[in-house]
């Protein structure tokens, strides 16, 4: 394999937009041993040394799965999902991952379409890699929902859907061709939930498991963007989610958050629910680990309330649920096209408190949706009022272009600043732990504070405990007595007489280590990576 073969494989002097990364990719492409042989087989010009090596490091800078990557992700706990699949396949395939951008050869930005701000964010990252000529692969929300926006043009896409192969894309881009996959997955016309849920993936963290039990959703809100992106229902299958949840704890998993853009709504395109998930993946949990679920809409759970305050009752199970009611008033509620109105949400409120004692429920708040009077904005007031929340999330409304809420007739900026300000400040007004002080909990360890001054715990209504940062807590659950109450979090004492308990039937893996790869004989793993036509880079066979 020589020299001037290697160079056609190299990017050309301008780059160029390919519409699928099969026009880029083809068997005539050098196969990962040939990739490594090359490397190997490079000999400099007869030129002066100090040429010559630079010349060498320049053509094996260019081969995809030599260079370091920068990954970022904005948005929700799916977001962060579909990240840590992208960084462990890129792991896998050779890519050395770093927290430090400045370290980076490419940025991997995996953005977020629910508000103004985390759009602007994600656009300026683009104007700051290409200011420090990095290259960029973009992923998440922003560009599957709208790839035309000029600030993206040129650059390389990978879909929510297509996160599977975002080795191939990286690889492309790293050869400085831009290469687009934003198509859907199907099968035998039926959409499908993504990719894989067996995918390679880098935990952030090792004790937590992240699984999207679906994607998209059946709500059309005139407000989201997000829908733009997602698409309509689809859900992974019952076995498959199962499979991923038991494999995570074989991985030394503690804890596994279920998450989707509404979880309430899983299975109706594929003739199940959300109860009958829930309990065969409660079957697997071991004593001490603990299950918390994602957001689900009102419309979607209200017709399961009893299967649900019973799983939730389950002691492997947290008392939690995030339900989203975004405004208190019926007609606001119309022109978001919810789908419910404020008594279906109230009624899933109380019955949940009456057949769930001490559950905790959050949900979220929009405040100055178009057309929002302050009669409408008292409404919302009140609730907060009646149900003191401990956990809520107050949104000041942004118009997404697109949207049919953008083309409504917008409440003016310093009302919708005014009704945040007041919405807040009532949040802040009371403390809903105070009464916890002096109970005995049991709590679950699983990270360290963000001034890491403390280790992170929950107890079972997933109220966030701080407790003493000792290394033997890390992944444990523990007894702890409540002596103090912020507005936030919890703060416990262990108990002296208790004993930590591990609830890990494996041991975590380290922060960074891949999850899910295969470990069989080597050879066989290279022969079954060469069979399949993975593009994966020789650098990895190599450490193989």
């Amino acid at each position: 394999f020589k020299l001037a073969n290697l160079m056609t494989i190299m990017p050309s002097a301008c780059d160029s937009l390919i519409d699928d990364i099969e026009d880029m990719v083809s068997s005539s492409d050098p196969t990962p041993l040939e990739r490594q042989s090359a490397r190997k087989s490079i000999m400099p010009r007869s030129r002066k040394k100090k040429e010559a090596v630079i010349q060498d490091e320049f053509v094996i800078s260019l081969i995809p799965g030599t260079q370091t990557i920068w990954m970022k992700t904005w948005g929700c706990s799916h977001n962060n999902s579909d990240g840590e699949y992208m960084a462990g396949q890129l792991a896998a395939s050779g890519y050395k991952m770093t927290d430090n951008p400045s370290d980076a050869d490419l940025w991997v930005l995996n953005s977020c379409t629910v508000k103004n701000p985390a759009e602007d964010h994600f656009r300026n990252s683009i104007k700051k890699a290409q200011e420090q000529q990095k290259k960029v692969v973009l992923a998440g929300c922003v560009p599957q929902a709208q790839p035309r926006m000029d600030y993206l043009k040129g650059l390389s896409i990978i879909g929510v859907q297509q996160i599977d192969r975002v080795v191939e894309v990286v690889d492309e881009a790293v050869k400085g061709h831009s290469v687009r996959l934003l198509g859907q997955k199907k099968d035998g016309g039926r959409r499908l939930g993504g990719a894989r849920l067996d995918l390679p993936k880098i935990r952030k963290n090792p004790l937590i498991e992240i699984i999207s039990i679906n994607t998209g959703c059946l709500n059309a809100c005139t407000y989201c963007k997000t829908k733009h992106a997602r698409g309509d229902l689809a859900s992974y299958p019952i076995e498959e989610l199962v499979e991923r949840a038991r494999q995570s704890f074989q991985e030394g998993v503690c804890e596994i958050w279920l998450t989707s853009e509404d979880t309430g709504a899983y299975g109706r395109d594929i003739g199940t629910d959300l109860p009958t998930l829930l309990w065969r993946l409660v079957e697997e949990i071991p004593d001490g680990a603990m299950l918390r679920l994602g957001m689900t809409n009102p419309p979607y759970i209200l017709e399961h309330l009893e299967e649900m305050a019973k799983i939730l009752n389950h002691p492997h199970v947290y008392a939690f649920l995030h339900v989203p009611v975004q405004s208190a008033s019926d007609s606001v509620l119309m022109d978001m096209k919810r789908e419910y109105c404020v008594d279906d949400f109230k009624k899933v409120v109380d019955f949940l408190k009456e057949r769930v004692p001490g559950v905790t429920i959050a949900t979220d708040l929009i405040c100055g949706f178009p057309g929002e009077t302050e009669k409408d904005f008292q409404e919302t007031v009140d609730l907060v009022k009646l149900y003191r929340f401990p956990s809520l999330f107050i949104n000041q409304f942004y118009p997404r272009p697109g949207t049919p809420a953008a083309k409504m007739e917008q409440v003016p900026a310093h009302m919708k600043k005014q009704r945040t300000k007041e919405l807040s400040q009532l949040f802040h007004s009371y403390n809903p732990y105070d009464h916890k002080v002096g109970e005995r909990q049991h709590v679950l360890v699983t990270e360290e504070s963000f001034d890491a001054q403390y280790f992170v715990s929950h107890n079972k209504f997933y109220e966030q405990v701080l407790v003493p940062k000792k290394a033997e807590f890390k992944g444990k659950m523990i007894e702890v007595d409540i002596y103090e109450a912020g507005k936030h979090f919890l703060k416990g004492r262990p108990v002296e007489e208790s004993k930590p308990f591990t609830p890990s039937i494996a041991k975590p893996l380290q922060k960074g280590e891949v999850s899910g790869l295969l470990k069989v004989n080597t050879h066989k793993y290279i022969y079954l990576i060469l069979c399949s036509g993975r593009h994966y880079s020789a650098v990895y066979l190599h450490k193989l």
